[in-house]
């Protein structure tokens, strides 16, 4: 007996889908496979399977672009469908669905939601339940339906800075306060309008900040850790590659590869209307959509006087 436990045991140790790198399905014994309980990760696995299942048999061969086979015992596409258009073994794919205990990486993960063609909240369902990392979401920059529901919060926040960014620092809404903390934001290009690409490439920007050094390095650990495993995404390796052939201390920094996670942190900033500002940075994730919401909010006494002084100087400007 002990020697066929160990035979079982060691099963989940082999990747079934050779030529990944794996992200683990919740693990393997003999004792959680007869763990009635449903809570433990071989309930979590037949969840997998019974998801994947319901969904390949909503997409019929035609969907899928299929040729059609005639009648059907069951409907939907079949498993070796899925697996051929999903690239994967038939086997790996067969033992996926019956929950069993294999490993799987991300981009398989990946190729089979499209295969069964999930939808955005399908496919981090199937990444939640699998474990596995959920890939992140590709900002989408200056969505007007996106800028329409938050503008009107920023602007509410008032006199406190606040803006609306993707992953990557792109900043696509922001209020008054935000709009003069560093520059005007309006004179600069919607494209340009980047924490990191200013930070690392125009001096005055940079010039607002007290620590420069350490919010240099800790900004480009930031960015890499919000990039992670999508550095080879279209809107990642643009911006990296950009900042890395524009700036010498980006790269140097880039190479470093520090990572960081996102923290509350107090920033010393030094405003051109009223002088230096201690500021708490807040940021709140909208994970649907790859954003996040970041508030300013005063560390001291002398800051909120003078943010509410920044508000009287600019009362008069308006948005072009």
């Amino acid at each position: 007996m002990p020697s066929i436990m160990k035979r079982r045991l060691s099963w989940n140790q082999e990747s079934v889908y050779g030529g990944t790198a794996t992200t683990w399905i919740p693990g393997f014994s003999v004792r959680e496979e007869e763990d009635m309980t449903g809570t433990g990760p071989a309930a979590m696995r037949r969840e997998v399977g019974d998801f994947l299942r319901s969904r390949r048999e909503r997409v019929t061969p035609q969907q899928a672009g299929l040729p059609s086979t005639g009648r059907r015992r069951t409907p939907g596409l079949r498993r070796e469908e899925v697996a051929v258009l999903a690239g994967v073994g038939v086997t790996w794919y067969t033992w996926l669905e019956q929950g069993r205990p294999i490993n799987v990486s991300t981009h398989v993960l990946q190729a089979v939601a499209r295969a069964l063609q999930l939808d955005d909240t399908e496919r981090r369902h199937l990444y939640q339940l699998a474990g596995s990392r959920t890939p992140k979401a590709e900002p989408s920059g200056g969505d007007p339906g996106l800028i329409a529901a938050f503008q009107p919060v920023l602007d509410k926040l008032d006199p406190f800075p606040a803006c609306l960014q993707t992953s990557l620092f792109d900043v696509v809404a922001y209020n008054r306060a935000y709009r003069f903390l560093f520059t005007d934001m309006d004179l600069i290009p919607p494209d340009e309008r980047n924490c990191a690409v200013q930070f690392f490439t125009d001096p005055d920007w940079r010039s607002r900040y007290v620590d420069v050094d350490l919010v240099a390095a800790r900004m480009v650990a930031r960015l890499r850790t919000e990039v992670g495993a999508d550095v080879g995404a279209p809107a990642a390796a643009g911006i990296v590659d950009a900042l890395r052939e524009r700036s010498k201390d980006f790269a140097r920094l880039w190479a470093r590869h520090d990572v960081l996670p996102q923290q509350y942190e107090t920033k010393r900033l030094d405003s051109p209307l009223v002088g230096q500002l201690q500021l708490n940075f807040v940021s709140t994730d909208v994970p649907e959509t790859g954003h996040r919401m970041t508030v300013m909010t005063p560390a001291d006494e002398s800051t909120s006087l003078r943010l509410t002084r920044m508000a009287g100087l600019t009362v008069a400007a308006t948005r072009v």
